[in-house]
């Protein structure tokens, strides 16, 4: 049975052709657009490849509450063009088959427990730093929803001491995405990621953020494992930094083996299936019934 995936990401959306065996078979990227622009480019590509069911991982805030009249509607995204746009509908109507959606993170945390790094635990947290930042939380075989889907890359955190700079987010400033996202690394330091990637100083204040927030999350929500993907954890350099300062910050209060000098780059990790984890979590929900 052929089934179709979208990771529908701020900065590209990849298209796939998959499987039921979550094989795929087919696959194109495109850049994240108007949606005037992208969408019908989506369509195009799905059209006359008898998929049966489409599997939709958005980028946030999205309305993934399967009896709302507004499902798959884009909600206050800091992607201003997209805000209100109801994908889903559209979708549905230009392709005419079922579509199951659910976040762009949530998906790549489901995506790495079924077959990427998070295989051999129950639990797993899958957070993105890119454009935005995102992350999805699986639990026992589901993802984690409520109200809606969590926003975890808008809580507060603490202003690092030599930074001024007042943060890129729209509806909040200074939250965990407005100072450590893709965009405030360039507007703060004058220069694209991949050209700081010698500047020690840029990646110890990144990681200062980034920390703060798996504390929390791993206060909170007591993940067995926490996957960092998107284009800024491409910097390699970021994960030694960020393991010891979740040590620092921890101090000892939570205890578990993985918590430790000795395990923890074991428990804060890569993708499993690098930059697949997301359109493969798309696939993944297109095979559900």
């Amino acid at each position: 049975m052929k089934l179709g995936a979208i990771e529908a990401g701020g900065t590209k959306f990849v298209l796939a052709i998959g499987n039921d065996q979550g094989d795929i078979l087919e696959k194109e990227v495109i850049p994240t657009e108007h949606p005037d622009i992208t969408v019908p480019k989506v369509l195009a590509f799905f059209e006359g490849k008898g998929i049966k069911r489409l599997g939709l991982g958005g980028f946030g805030p999205i309305d993934i509450n399967e009896t709302s009249p507004a499902y798959g509607q884009l909600q206050k995204t800091p992607k201003t063009d997209w805000v209100d746009y109801p994908l889903g509908a559209k979708l549905k109507e230009g392709l005419g088959v079922p579509i199951i959606i659910d976040t762009d993170v949530n998906v790549a945390a489901m995506s790495e427990a079924k077959w990427g790094n998070a295989t051999d635990v129950d639990t797993c947290l899958y957070i993105t730093v890119g454009t935005g930042i995102g992350a999805g939380a699986y639990f026992h075989g589901q993802t984690l929803k409520g109200l809606s889907h969590p926003e975890m890359g808008h809580i507060k955190v603490r202003r690092h001491p030599e930074d001024a700079y007042e943060g890129t987010c729209p509806y909040h400033g200074d939250c965990l995405e407005g100072v450590a996202a893709g965009p405030s690394l360039e507007k703060r330091w004058g220069k694209k990621g991949h050209e700081l990637a010698d500047d020690q100083k840029v990646w110890e204040m990144e990681a200062f953020y980034l920390a703060q927030a798996l504390t929390s999350y791993i206060y909170i929500l007591s993940p067995e494992r926490i996957i960092m993907g998107g284009g800024v954890m491409k910097q390699q350099q970021l994960f030694p930094l960020i393991r010891r300062n979740v040590l620092e910050m921890l101090n000892g209060y939570v205890s578990s083996p993985y918590l430790t000098e000795k395990e923890i780059d074991r428990y804060i990790v890569s993708p499993g299936l690098t930059d697949e984890a997301g359109v493969k979590g798309a696939l993944y929900l297109a095979m559900q019934e």
